[in-house]
């Protein structure tokens, strides 16, 4: 096996836009379930609205690269509205059925041929790239060192990414600390005690739902920015993932689903590359290598497993602020 070509695969997803999108999609995620204990298990579908916002307004109404972001994020306000107002004063247990099954709508509706010229249907969209680029004030050529060597236009997605994570870290950073962010943990902890107290329960969980929607398309975003958008991305097993990198890092916590998300794709890359050459090196004989590629993601789901049983609070979690999970 060659473990240095191996390594460098792994190293370089630290950086990757993928990486980057989790993360940002984790955080809004945290400010969902960590913060305000709202179980929304659609995350895939404010990513979906997020990247399709931003290609079919560039590509159908001939809109700036910034303009697409716009749309994106306003899309997912929108669509946390619809999924919120009829749903929030219920039981969370609402939310997670509704969310997960308007994830897949979602995902079947930007599939139908009936929005063809749209949507692109099943070849998903591309060719929106232009005016991104366009804006790219890095001189060409290629810049970096080992396995973080990347041409200009490569850098500028991932610089675009990281500004976008760092604003987003600290909009969750400020409102946590705020009188805000204290009542949303109190309705957290119980809300019927804050709902005693005069606040608006219903008002706060909208607003959190919209607020972490709203960085959770901008992850979508910033997973569109590279290459081309397809809906088998925005899968079920996508919303998994995201729940993966969020517990790993840290629900209740800010830099946790940052730390998450790098943790997962550095294990996801390293177990794409290490366990085919395991196979081609005769130490699995037992499977194929598109097995072995189907087996991190079974990998994957046992840690998840492991994390929620013996450290529900992640990394960086503290478990006392947790106890609503019980």
């Amino acid at each position: 096996m060659d473990w240095l070509q191996i390594l460098s695969n792994t190293g370089s997803s630290i950086l990757s836009p993928a990486t980057l999108a989790y993360a940002l999609a984790a955080l809004g995620l945290a400010v969902h379930f960590g913060y305000a204990g709202l179980l929304n298990m659609g995350i895939a579908g404010f990513m979906a609205i997020g990247a399709y916002g931003y290609a079919i307004s560039i590509l159908t109404f001939g809109f700036p690269w910034w303009g697409g972001v716009l749309v994106g994020l306003v899309g997912a306000v929108i669509f946390a509205l619809i999924l919120g107002i009829p749903t929030l004063r219920l039981r969370g247990d609402y939310l997670a059925i509704v969310t997960i099954a308007a994830a897949e709508v979602l995902r079947l509706l930007f599939l139908t041929t009936a929005f063809d010229e749209v949507t692109g249907s099943a070849d998903g969209l591309s060719g929106y790239h232009s005016s991104f680029r366009d804006a790219n004030p890095i001189p060409q050529g290629t810049y970096g060192f080992g396995p973080w060597e990347y041409n200009e236009t490569q850098w500028w997605v991932r610089i675009m990414g990281i500004i976008t994570l760092a604003f987003a870290i600290l909009l969750v950073w400020s409102l946590m600390r705020s009188p805000w962010g204290r009542v949303l943990k109190g309705i957290r902890e119980d809300e019927d005690a804050v709902r005693a107290l005069g606040k608006n329960v219903f008002s706060y969980k909208l607003q959190a739902l919209i607020i972490g929607g709203v960085i959770a398309a901008a992850g979508g975003i910033v997973y569109a920015l590279p290459s081309a958008i397809s809906p088998g991305v925005y899968v079920t097993s996508l919303t998994f993932f995201v729940w993966t990198a969020l517990l790993l890092g840290g629900a209740a916590t800010v830099f946790g689903p940052v730390i998450g998300a790098v943790i997962f794709w550095v294990i996801q890359t390293l177990l794409s590359n290490v366990l085919p050459a395991m196979v081609q090196a005769g130490v699995l004989p037992f499977m194929s290598s598109i097995q072995a590629q189907t087996l991190r993601f079974v990998l994957v789901g046992v840690a998840l497993m492991l994390i929620v049983i013996f450290r529900p609070q992640g990394i960086l979690g503290n478990k006392k602020e947790l106890t609503f999970v019980k």
